[in-house]
């Protein structure tokens, strides 16, 4: 496996914007290749971006989730984004960049460009949304020199998402994911109202108790899709609460409360929908 962590550099000072200078950094978790032995495939491969409500980083949302990946034959990679006090958009032009960065190494990485999943927990599913539904509006295209077709996810993998900024929020993402911004962009990242035609389809799960980020989140970004003629799969189990992870024993807290053995089946349930992806 070539397991190895790089930072994400971009020049915020030249973008005019303030950061704290703690760098980005993504892990790469990509299975080896034996040419001698095995036919060549190339795998698709799964951005991941833990959540933490845009304040931390769920070390439970990260590596357990990429070797999971890895088990379904799927390479990998984590994201670890900027975090306040830096505000919108750092983070999103950092999941940009390193999607474009995966094509660019497609070769090397052995992945399947045309299946780069963009795949968010909780706070991390906001920002895989955000890249979703804002691939194409060009302000992320100019500051990073790159083309729309270079940075588009081809999937998403939303995980009890962060969506809305309205009735159901979870207030916390947004305060933190603006800081001083909030009360000029707080309704315009509110990702059920940005869906479009040109938003890639979604792999979506959330639990019927989760009582940090209410079910409507992932309800309100279902519709969207659907109203905009988006295929999608969206599952809502009906027990458990917010931050399940893989809601098995490999992501479970000190506290055992982050065990739901019939939520465990998700990963399963997207290799097969990752697999008939068009």
């Amino acid at each position: 496996m070539r397991h190895e962590t790089f930072e994400i550099e971009i020049d915020y000072g030249k973008l005019g914007i303030t950061h704290n200078e703690v760098k980005a950094t993504y892990t790469t978790y990509l299975l080896d290749v034996y040419p001698e032995y095995q036919r060549i495939r190339k795998r698709p491969l799964i951005v991941i971006c833990p959540g933490g409500g845009y304040n931390h980083h769920s070390p439970r949302e990260g590596e357990a989730i990429a070797i999971r990946m890895n088990s379904l034959g799927f390479n990998a990679v984590v994201l670890r984004y900027s975090l306040c006090p830096n505000e919108y958009p750092c983070a999103l032009y950092e999941l940009a960049s390193l999607v474009a960065l995966a094509r660019k190494n497609a070769e090397e990485w052995n992945i399947d460009e045309n299946k780069i999943i963009v795949a968010g927990f909780s706070a991390g599913g906001h920002l895989a949304a955000s890249l979703g539904t804002m691939w194409n509006q060009g302000f992320i295209e100019d500051a990073l020199k790159v083309s729309a077709e270079e940075i588009k996810p081809d999937g998403l993998l939303l995980s009890y998402p962060v969506i809305t900024s309205g009735e159901f929020a979870h207030r916390g993402s947004f305060e933190k994911l603006l800081g001083t911004q909030y009360d000029q962009m707080v309704d315009k990242v509110s990702l059920e109202k940005l869906v479009n035609k040109d938003t890639p389809e979604a792999f979506i799960w959330h639990t019927f108790e989760d009582g940090s980020v209410p079910v409507e989140n992932s309800l309100l970004f279902a519709d969207a899709l659907r109203k905009n003629g988006i295929h999608f799969e969206l599952h809502i189990f009906p027990y458990g609460g917010h931050g399940l992870g893989l809601a098995t024993e490999e992501t479970n807290t000190k506290e055992g409360n982050k065990l739901q053995p019939e939520c465990a089946i998700w990963p399963d349930m997207f290799a097969t929908w990752l697999r008939n992806l068009n």
